[in-house]
Order: structure tokens, then sequence, then C-alpha cells
């Protein structure tokens, strides 16, 4: 039996949350109440057709504080529903990898009626959250009790409660449960194991998965590094003919390093369904805006900006925003300089201990000073990059990478080039090195792993006593959950590009050291000559290995060929039905015309 949307029930009043709304205070219950319609509103309607409720019945919400949070999931069947309109895929039971149908669902591995447990916890939440972004406003020109929150056709509803500070977040639920078993697998237990990140991927999706694998494969990748780059950091040798080697290894390190990632990336990436999920003809971006229309490609209705608009935005606005970040990131490195010399200087008039301790001081202060202005720039670069309303998230991805990887690059690694070039300090490029990396090490652990678990326990403890302190027959688990969550905080092309700088650079650096200039005394012309010879011979090196090793191995390459084959012969075969269809309806056109 075919199951439809409209089929669906929407009134379920018990169910399992899967993300909260939080609203802010003393929001207009006509506002919740026109909000609530919409999210459990049928599909054919312009809702989302999903279960919604309050985390609090009235007389808890009389008792209790946080009254404005909201719960939202979905029936099994609209969940299956939904997995087959974002086009997940799943592997079936010939162990294939398809694109995830109803109709077709028994044909899924590890499918079954009675069981909860086929769609991840990532995938039922990333299901919720489409159906909720891409709520769209139809005839509304306003959001109801807030005549100045204006909307038109095809704003999305969701961006506008967000903006306008009707909806303080919309946030995915944790499941208690399947997160112990998580943490048991993954880091309660020390052991010197690979990290579960099949678990990883389940629980808080591929991208979660992929960032935690490529952490671990890139410290087992450095070893080796580290293995031969030891005696160059213990003995400084006058022969720069090793550093020639040691460069030479660099190069090849970071390009082997590369494609063997992108092979095991390919095999996890098929594995988890989303190499196979590349759309030609993407749905907008929730945060797309524009007058309502046909798209005339997909004849879908959406949406529709102008060009030109957007391109005046990024050339007009957003590239003299990134150029003056830029300069402004250069005008503090000089005062960064001004600072060395000015440590220097006192050390050199004392000699006393303090100031050699002082020689650091400054190199500390401009990495702490970089990682705030690499996260102010971050903001700014997400307003923009929104601002100029692109209609892919892919579109949208790549010009944020771009803002940031640029300004990134120039803020952390300018000083390096300025010290390693202009003023050719070996032993302060050295200093500033090792006191930066370190600097934002530290920095970064304290800031994204030890400040957000002290502030999170610091929390629960004080939530815990409320909760205890009341006399009230509540789901005390449950809203002592969503209270605790909703208080979170929330938390690259970029290594071809590094790999292929840092073989211009160390090549620079050594044709610059004194040791290789003494083989040229009088012409600067040769060694320019020869160093730039090695350097496209490196770089073409780097090349030929990169062509040489293939990014997806050769049984996902078999794999994605037969599925493109088998997508081929099925639109084939539809077609063919279609010209079946039309040949069956002439002869029954020519009857009746003969009878007229």
């Amino acid at each position: 039996m075919k199951v439809t949307l409209s089929a669906l029930d929407t009134s379920e009043s018990s169910f399992t949350p899967l993300v909260v709304i939080e609203f802010a205070q003393d929001v207009k219950e006509e506002t919740k109440e026109w909000l609530k319609n919409r999210i459990i509103a049928p599909k054919k309607d312009g809702g989302a057709q999903l279960l919604f409720r309050p985390l609090l019945n009235k007389y808890e919400q009389e008792t209790l504080e946080n009254k404005n949070l909201y719960l939202v999931g979905a029936s099994k069947i609209r969940m299956l529903l939904g997995a087959e309109a974002v086009g997940l895929v799943k592997e079936c039971n010939d162990n294939t990898m398809r694109a995830f149908t109803y109709r077709t669902r028994q044909n899924f591995k590890g499918f079954d009626d009675t069981n909860d447990d086929f769609l991840t916890m990532a995938e039922c939440q990333f299901i919720i959250k489409h159906e909720l972004e891409n709520l769209r406003a139809k005839d509304e020109k306003m959001i109801p009790g807030y005549p100045q929150a204006k909307l038109y056709p095809g704003k999305s509803l969701l961006r506008r409660l967000l903006t306008s500070g009707i909806v303080i977040q919309v946030f995915p639920l944790h499941d208690n449960e399947a997160l112990k078993k998580l943490e048991d697998t993954w880091y309660t237990r020390f052991a010197l194991k690979y990290q579960p990140v099949d678990s990883i991927r389940g629980y808080f999706g591929e991208t979660i998965a992929l960032y935690f694998g490529f952490l671990e494969y890139f410290t087992f990748a450095l070893i080796p590094m580290a293995v031969i780059g030891l005696p160059y950091y213990l003995f400084v040798w006058e022969d720069y003919d090793k550093y020639v080697i040691f460069a030479s290894f660099n190069l090849i390190w970071s390009t082997l390093i590369l494609e063997v990632w992108k092979r095991g990336c390919a095999n996890m990436t098929y594995r988890w369904g989303t190499l196979l999920m590349k759309r030609k003809f993407e749905e907008p971006r929730p945060g797309f805006h524009g007058v309502l229309g046909i798209n005339s490609i997909t004849g879908k209705e959406e949406p529709l900006y102008p060009s030109y608009k957007r391109q005046l935005r990024i050339y007009l606005v957003s590239l003299p925003f990134v150029c003056l970040c830029l300069y402004f990131s250069l005008y503090v490195m000089m005062i960064y300089f001004d600072l060395e010399v000015w440590a220097l200087g006192l050390h050199e008039n004392s000699g006393s201990e303090w100031t050699s301790v002082l020689l650091y001081v400054p190199s500390i202060i401009y990495a702490i000073v970089i990682e705030i202005m690499n996260r102010l720039y971050r903001y700014a670069a997400e307003f923009l990059t929104s601002w100029e309303n692109h209609r892919l998230e892919s579109a949208y991805q790549n010009h944020l990478i771009l803002k940031v990887l640029v300004f990134n690059f120039l803020n952390c690694f300018a000083s390096l080039f300025y010290i390693a070039f202009v003023l050719k300090d070996m032993k302060l490029l050295r200093q500033s090195l090792a006191t930066l990396l370190i600097t934002s090490q530290i920095l970064n652990q304290i800031v994204e792993s030890l400040l957000p678990y002290w502030l999170q326990r610091k929390h629960g403890v004080r939530v815990k006593r409320k909760v205890q302190a009341l006399k009230v027959d509540i789901d005390a688990t449950l809203y002592e959950q969503v209270i605790l969550e909703k208080e979170m905080g929330t938390y690259l092309l970029a290594f071809e590009t590094m790999s292929v700088i840092s073989v211009v650079t160390n090549c620079a650096l050594i044709g610059m050291s004194p040791q290789v200039n003494a083989i040229f005394p009088e012409s600067k012309a040769d060694l320019i000559l020869i160093v730039v010879a090695v350097e496209h011979a490196l770089l073409a090196l780097k090349f030929i290995l990169a062509f040489a090793i293939p990014d997806k191995p050769r049984h996902i390459q078999m794999k994605l060929a037969r599925l493109e084959f088998e997508s081929l012969e099925a639109l084939k075969q539809q077609q063919m039905k279609l010209v079946t269809e039309n040949l069956k309806e002439e002869p029954k056109e020519s009857g009746k015309e003969k009878a007229t």
C-alpha cells in the first residue's frame, strides 16, 4: 500500500523529541500558535507535517521557569518519507549503496518495520532540521503579533524568527543512552586503539566524524616527520645539503598524506552514502531569499534573486571589507615587530634573566591577538557571506572558506614571511614560530575544551539543585536535559595550497642561506635560476605523485560506475515506458477523431 504524507497523523501527544525550539521571553501566544500550526500542517498546505508540543504543560508552566521551550519530532513513517525526500543513501541487502525510497524499504540492510534504529540519530535530526529550515512564507505579510517583522513569499520562516529575536535558538537534543555508549567505546577507557569513526558518524553526523577521522590520521602521519625532523632540531648543521634533503622529503610526505587521505575519505563517504548524495540541482539554502517564482530548470517554485545584485554585493562591499581587514592585520603585525625591538633593546641593556624571559612576551601577546582577530573576523565573514545571498549551500561554503582562508593565512603567517625574507633573522624566525604555535595550541585547548567543560559542569550543578528543590510531578530527567543543553555553545584545497607554498618558501630560504650564497659570490642571477629550477622540479614531482595516486580506490570507482550505469538503464526504461504509453494513446485519439 502506498503511504503519502497526507495520511500521517501530526497530533500524537507523546513522541521522542529530537529538536528544541526556544522562544524569547514574553513572546505572544498567537505567534507560538501560528508557528505550531505551520509546523504540524500537511506538506501540501506548506507545512512541515512534524510533531510539536511544549516541554511543560499548563500546570508546570505556572510552577517552573523556561515556559518558552518546545519539542519537535516526527512519526516513524514521516521520518522514512523525509529520508526519501532529502535523498539519504543507505546500504542495500546486496551490499550496494542506493538512495532510500519508502516503497523499496524492505530491500535495505537493517530495515525492519519493528526496528527504530534504521535511521541514525544524526540522520533523524538532519531530516527535522531540513524540514524546519524549508518552511517558507506563502501569503503572510508579517509574523502574527509582530507587524514590524515583515514577510514576503519565499522567505524562510525560521530564519526570520531568529533574526527578529522571536526565536532565540533551535538545537538538537542529545540521546543520553546512545551518548553514554559512544563515550564508553570512544574515550572513557584509555586504550591505544582507533576511534569508532562509524559510531561518531551515526550520532554526530558525517562532518564531525570526518573531522575526528582526519585528526587521527594526521596525528599518525606526523610521526615520520617528527622522527626525521628531530636531528635537525637537536643539531645545528652548517651543511645545507641536509636541509635540501629534508625539504624534499617534506614535499613528498605532504603530497602522499593528502592523496592517501583522499582515498580513505572516499572509502568512508561511500560507506556512509554521502559520496552519492551530490545532486546536479541542489535545493536553495534556507537563508536564501528573493521573490517567489518558478525555477526555469527544475520547474519548482522557489525564491529567485538576480545574480548581478549578488556580484555587486561581493565586489563593492565584501571585497573592500576583506582588504581592509588584511591591511589592519598587517598594521598589527608591525606593532608586534616594534614590541620585539623594544624587548630586544631592553634585554641588551640589562642582560638579566628576567629580560631574557621578556623576549618571548611580544610573541605570546601577538599569538593571543591573532586568535582573537581570527575569531572576530570569522563572525564578520559569516555575516557578509550570508548577506551576499547565495542560492546554494555549496556556493555559500565556498565563499566563506575563501574569505576565512585568505585572512587566516595572512594573519597567522605574514609575520613569519616578513622575518624570513625581509629581516632575514633565522633565530627570530625559530623563536616566533615556536611561540606562535605553542601559544595557539594552548589557547585552542582552553577555549574549545576546558572552558566549555567547566561552564557546563558549573551550570549542571545549578540546574540539578533547582530541579531537586521542585515539588512538582514532571519528567525531571527530560526537563533537566533540555535546560542544560540550551546553555551549550555552538561549536580544504587549503592543504594543497599550503603544500605548494611550503615548497616555494623552503627553496627560497635555502637559496638565501650564506652557505649557498658563497657558492655564487659574483653572480646572483645563476643562484636565482638554480633555486627556481629546483623549486619547479620539486613541484613537478609533487604533481606527478598527485596524478599517479587516484583520489578514489579502484573498488569505489567500480561501484560508482556500476550505480551510474544502473541509473542510466532505469532512465531508459522509464523513457521507453512513456513512449509505449503515448503510442497506445495515439490509436484511441485517432478513433475519437474518426467518430467525430
